[in-house]
């Protein structure tokens, strides 16, 4: 495979489907709405908040890893903050050359300081919205339902996800710890937004094997995957998410740090994407798993051998899978082959 460039690897158009917000904000302003909002943090110093909160090697667990929410959770509990916090994404992610981002976030973990959960997601909104107006990035909102939190409670995010389809919300998600915690158990929130336009994306398949995708797909009607890590253990369920185009959101990095893989270069996605799987290369949580898109491509270009022309393919296959409309995907598509064209012609 051809070695791509690290400047051209800077330049490429991007897109990313599968990134937490309470995962991907920065430690400088976890310190300052610290101080704004009166909130307790382990330090109020960069460097040591940073050692305390980014994951250099592996956790033991996809358990441990969650832990370290509770510290960003804590800064996130006021609409100012939740706006900041989607506008500041949106400027980090156009450094990086995204064109289209879908952050996923769930209100119910922003009612701490009695911010409603219908606040939360018009402030995340307006975020987004403000960094789309200076920075021309896409992007929308996919609510989250919590595996280990009562199925009510899923069902009442499932009808807040519906109401605010108005408010930039184009998905439901399920997220939270998988084991022993199955996806079936949230069938019917599952069911009610489908029911009302919303695609679903449910986390399968890291910390869980197979059964936990098949779930995904055959109890909840799944239209992405997020990680399908172990996918790879049942051919049967592999040739059946082939057959009915349903997309892979691969995330490298966080995959080896959650314990999903012994090693990098052992992550099945190679193998998905020479089966003919539709994947999409995404950072989970860039300030906790210490990534971005720029790095999670360089991992693969360096463990995989991926050349552009993959990338591009990447590219377009994860934004054909994108939830926004299809005049938004329609005009994102044309732009990242107008890109790839300018950078191939130089």
């Amino acid at each position: 495979m051809k070695e791509v460039f690290q400047d051209q690897i800077i330049k490429i158009p991007k897109v990313e489907l599968h990134c937490h917000l309470d995962g991907s904000i920065r430690t400088e302003s976890i310190i300052d709405q610290a101080k704004i909002d009166d909130v307790n943090i382990p330090s109020k110093n960069i460097q040591t908040l940073n050692s305390i909160i980014k994951i250099i090697g592996q956790e033991s667990s996809l358990e441990d890893y969650l832990e370290k929410f509770k510290i960003t959770l804590s800064v996130m509990q006021t609409p100012g903050a939740l706006e900041r916090f989607a506008f500041e994404l949106i400027e980090d992610v156009y450094k990086e050359n995204v064109v289209y981002i879908e952050v996923r976030f769930s209100p119910i973990f922003h009612t701490n300081s009695g911010m409603t959960t219908e606040t939360s997601i018009r402030s995340v909104n307006k975020g987004l919205k403000k960094g789309e107006r200076k920075y021309g990035v896409k992007s929308c909102i996919i609510i989250c339902g919590i595996r280990n939190m009562h199925p009510e409670t899923s069902f009442k995010l499932a009808k807040l996800a519906i109401k605010h389809k108005s408010h930039g919300v184009v998905g439901f998600d399920l997220a939270g710890p998988e084991n022993y915690f199955p996806a079936k158990n949230h069938k019917k929130s599952f069911k009610l937004v489908k029911e009302n336009g919303l695609k679903c994306t449910i986390h399968a398949g890291e910390a869980k094997g197979p059964s936990s995708i098949h779930q995904a797909i055959y109890d909840c009607g799944a239209d992405r995957i997020g990680h399908g890590t172990r996918l790879h253990e049942d051919s049967k369920l592999l040739n059946m998410i082939k057959t009915k185009k349903i997309p892979l959101e691969i995330c490298l990095t966080s995959n080896w740090q959650t314990n999903c893989i012994d090693s990098l270069k052992e992550h099945p996605l190679k193998l998905y994407y020479e089966l003919g799987l539709i994947i999409s290369l995404n950072t989970d949580n860039r300030l906790i798993s210490n990534t971005n898109l720029i790095n999670e491509m360089r991992l693969v270009n360096n463990l995989f051998g991926f050349d552009l022309k993959d990338f591009k393919n990447i590219t377009i296959m994860s934004m054909k899978s994108a939830f926004i409309n299809n005049s938004i995907k329609k005009e994102r598509i044309n732009l990242i082959l107008n890109q790839y064209k300018k950078i191939t012609s130089l």
